[in-house]
């Protein structure tokens, strides 16, 4: 039996449109005293991690979506490159029709709430583009919690910028 794919329309990542998934972080000046517009991070379960990563050209299908429950995600690309996530609130069990797309800029970053589902950072057209993470040392190992949509519900997903 073939899978069933679902296309998720991709709308600008906005303070407003992401708030049940985390936070989207824009540039401040340097002397703003901290406050709730910045990351709001959870990072004490461990050592936390901040590093670059390469994505090589994954497309905007996926059929997997992740969460981790110990820590907060922050997640950006360099060099102003448009890219795109896919998430669903924070539950002990993933709504699948909750699955929203979303297209993010390159002048900001996401900050993912803790057990938020998220699938990507996806993009089409470049070979690749490199990535901050900041997450913790063992996020990967320990923290990594991934449904397989194909073998759970039949499905796959394209998102469409």
């Amino acid at each position: 039996m073939s899978s069933q794919l679902r296309q998720l329309k991709a709308p600008l990542v906005e303070a407003e449109n992401f708030a049940p998934y985390g936070q989207v972080i824009y540039p401040a000046p340097d002397d703003k005293p901290f406050d709730s517009q910045d990351a709001q991070l959870v990072l004490n379960q461990g050592q936390p991690r901040f590093y670059l990563m390469r994505l090589l050209r994954p497309g905007l299908k996926f059929s997997q979506i992740t969460r981790h429950t110990r820590c907060t995600q922050c997640l950006g690309s360099l060099h102003g490159k448009e890219w795109f996530i896919a998430v669903a609130p924070p539950a002990d069990e993933l709504q699948v029709d909750g699955i929203q797309a979303f297209r993010v800029a390159g002048d900001c970053f996401i900050k993912l709430e803790l057990g938020t589902w998220h699938a990507g950072p996806y993009f089409d057209g470049e070979e690749f583009i490199d990535f901050y993470n900041l997450e913790l040392a063992d996020t990967n190992i320990t923290d990594h919690e991934t449904i397989d949509l194909l073998q759970t519900h039949n499905l796959e997903f394209q998102i469409i910028p």
